[in-house]
């Protein structure tokens, strides 16, 4: 009879940044075993549950026992089963014997062609097995394949030694109201959990596989399902944070919901005086060292109010309350220390210090470092036209926040910190910002510097790294990229994308190659370093919704500048639904291979030596569009400029109808070549439209 399967391991806490992962491979690692061996029905549904003390699985429509099954083994070939007489010989019979089959007779076998030559099979029904040995093989191989972040070892009362992540003490397996027997980890099974270890009554006995959940819930004060306790959290939070702003990241939101399994949330205060700190200071130690949830008003100032989640629901919480109170006023205190510290010594000042960090053994120290960065962010600040003095100065300056209190102890507030302190020394709004937005973007969709003087020194940042490293010979490779140079390049290229920067690739990396030509150590890997950019910007602009077709098209002429790269990418997708793209496409294929085949280097057309009318009625069309065309390419038009190429379609396939571009004359061959190279020109100057004929 089919039933709810139900699968519990009760432990002591479990690590709760490893908690989701556990529960789901542990549900999914007994599901893939019962499937496995016919145990589960199609429309059999699987719920994972994960809380601190307990990884569980229950799945619906389990078998009791698995289906027969019809089975047809390979015996022996006929030349070995039988002897010259056509009896059974003895290895048949020892053969039969070892499968099983020791009564089975020789008329009962099948005779049948296996490839070549002939073979005995026997057909037989496989009689389906109990539920007990399936479950404890698929629990055992689930178990084997958690993935564990440290094994630890503790011994049973019996003095075995058992190795799991956690102590576990309790083993259910239910298959509907019914124990289904096993032995794991020194314990057998049974249908006894713990529940709260606070709040629950004692022991809680599961009656029925399907009365798991809500029995925990009511009885032990459990909320098992961890998508439950989540939302549950996230509920509670935004009831108690009301007209003001719960800052809830996922990654906290997830670490409460595994510390938890009864989530109350509770409000508690600060001192006003703390908020004379920089916020982002103060929600970083609440969040990392405490994990409490900050609340901002409207407008995104720090409130002096802040959230917790607890494992205990009372009714007089102020204990709890004042308890996380008094444990979160040293945390803000240091940070208002290292704050006021750190405020005492200037950026400025804090420069020959960074001669002592060494930076890569390779390419010098920090110091070293900063120098090559702002030689290069005032290069590209001057190429941009912006303030080439700003963006030195916030060079410099870039990397002092690293050697204060407040970075020391939390290095995530690197950047943002030196924003504060450069505001406090008096320094130039830009090169304030900068400090900060000189490491944007940081991460997929990151926002980008806001400010010129913020994007020069980026730029100059993200190419020294990526050069630098490079040219030591560690560039990427396969999975590993430990100086992340592939965020490097993405960030790089979404900056001359996006914001249009008219900055040619191959100045750029000139400039920052020229930077470390004084290091016998270091290669200049700026070949290499192009073609991993354009490699980048093909998957980026994909991201983007850009076919392949349409990417090569643009990439594979190696844009020195992407200032124009998405105007371009929109105009041949307006392009490619034009009834003329195909045949235009496919005809540019064709020139580009006769011009790679030529012997000579096409000269100019001369208009004398156009003698077919289908020759000379592609010159003057050529002619006719030619000013429409360049007049659209030069203001940016692109689209139009390749719409206006489409009216040349039927010229061109007149053109490869009529006349024969190889002619025997050398002369008329290498006027026709010219005629196509001169098309090939106009046709390629917005994109490689050839790319479109796949």
């Amino acid at each position: 009879m089919n039933q709810t399967l139900l699968v519990e391991l009760f432990t002591e806490e479990l690590p709760p940044k490893a908690l989701a992962k556990l529960g789901e491979a542990f549900a999914a690692g007994i599901v893939a075993g019962l499937q496995s061996r016919d145990f589960l029905e199609a429309a059999s549904v699987a719920t994972s549950y994960a809380s601190p003390r307990r990884l569980a699985v229950s799945i619906t429509q389990v078998r009791a026992t698995s289906p027969d099954k019809q089975m047809r083994d390979k015996v022996l070939p006929v030349s070995v089963a039988l002897d010259a007489n056509g009896n059974p010989t003895a290895p048949l019979a020892k053969k039969l014997a070892a499968m099983g089959f020791a009564d089975v007779q020789l008329s009962q076998l099948e005779r049948a062609q296996d490839g070549k030559a002939e073979s005995f099979f026997y057909s037989y029904t496989s009689a389906g097995s109990a539920l007990a040995p399936a479950l404890q093989s698929a629990l055992e191989e689930s178990i084997s394949k958690l993935p564990i972040p440290k094994v630890m070892s503790y011994q049973r009362p019996d003095g075995s030694t058992v190795h799991f992540v956690r102590p576990v003490h309790q083993l259910i397996a239910l298959h509907g109201d019914s124990v289904v027997p096993l032995s794991l980890l020194g314990l057998h099974s049974d249908r006894l959990t713990g529940g709260h270890r606070f709040l629950s009554q004692g022991q809680v006995s599961i009656a029925h596989a399907d009365d798991y959940a809500s029995t925990l819930q009511e009885q032990g004060k459990v909320l098992a399902h961890v998508a439950q306790r989540k939302e549950q959290i996230r509920q509670a939070l935004l009831a108690k944070a009301g007209a003001d702003l719960v800052l809830m990241p996922d990654s906290l939101l997830d670490e409460v919901t595994a510390l938890v399994e009864w989530p109350v949330v509770y409000e508690c205060h600060f001192e006003q005086e703390f908020l004379a700190v920089p916020q982002e200071c103060l929600i970083l130690t609440m969040q990392t060292n405490q994990k409490y949830f900050a609340l901002t008003d409207a407008q995104g100032k720090l409130r002096s109010r802040f959230l917790i989640v607890s494992n205990l629901e009372t009714s007089d919480p102020q204990h709890i309350i004042q308890g996380n109170e008094r444990v979160v006023r040293p945390r803000l205190a240091d940070a208002k220390f290292f704050f006021e510290q750190d405020k005492k010594k200037s950026l400025e000042s804090r420069l020959p210090l960074l001669a002592n960090v060494v930076y890569h053994n390779k390419l010098g120290t920090q110091a070293e470092r900063t120098q090559r960065v702002k030689t290069l962010a005032g290069q590209i600040a001057g190429m941009l036209h912006a303030d080439v003095a700003l963006a030195e100065r916030a060079a410099l300056l870039a990397k002092t926040d690293l050697l204060t209190d407040m970075v020391g102890e939390f290095p995530e507030l690197q950047g943002i910190m030196g924003t504060y302190y450069a505001l406090h020394d008096g320094e130039h709004a830009e090169v304030a910002a900068a400090a900060s937005e000189h490491y944007q973007p940081r991460f997929a969709g990151d926002a980008l510097p806001a400010s010129a003087t913020g994007t020069a020194v980026a730029l100059a940042d993200k190419l020294e790294t990526l050069v630098g490293i490079w040219g030591i010979g560690l560039q990427p490779t396969g999975d590993r990229d430990p100086f992340a140079l592939r965020r490097h390049a993405l960030g790089v290229l979404r900056m001359l994308v996006e914001k249009q920067l008219p900055l040619s690739l191959s100045s750029l990396l000139a400039n920052t190659v020229a930077l470390f030509s004084a290091n016998a150590q270091f290669k200049d890997p700026s070949a290499e370093v192009l073609s991993f950019l354009y490699d980048r910007l093909r998957g980026q602009l994909r991201e983007r919704g850009f076919s392949q077709h349409e990417v090569e098209a643009v990439v594979a002429q190696q844009p020195d500048t992407l200032d124009t790269l998405v105007a371009r990418l929109q105009a041949v997708q307006a392009f490619a639904e034009l009834d003329e793209s195909a045949s235009l496409a496919a005809a540019n294929k064709r020139i580009t291979n006769i011009l790679k085949k030529a012997e000579v280097a096409p000269g100019t057309v001369n208009p004398a030596l156009l003698q077919e009318a289908a020759e000379q009625a592609l010159a003057k069309a050529m002619d006719d569009v030619r000013p429409q065309v360049d007049a659209a390419f030069s203001q940016g038009d692109y689209t139009g400029a390749l719409k206006t190429l489409a009216a040349l379609r039927a010229e061109v396939d007149s053109f490869f109808n009529d006349v024969m571009v190889n002619a025997d004359d050398l002369a008329l061959r290498n006027n026709r070549l010219a005629l196509l190279s001169a098309l090939h020109g106009m046709l390629n100057q917005v994109a490689d439209i050839s790319k479109l004929a796949a």
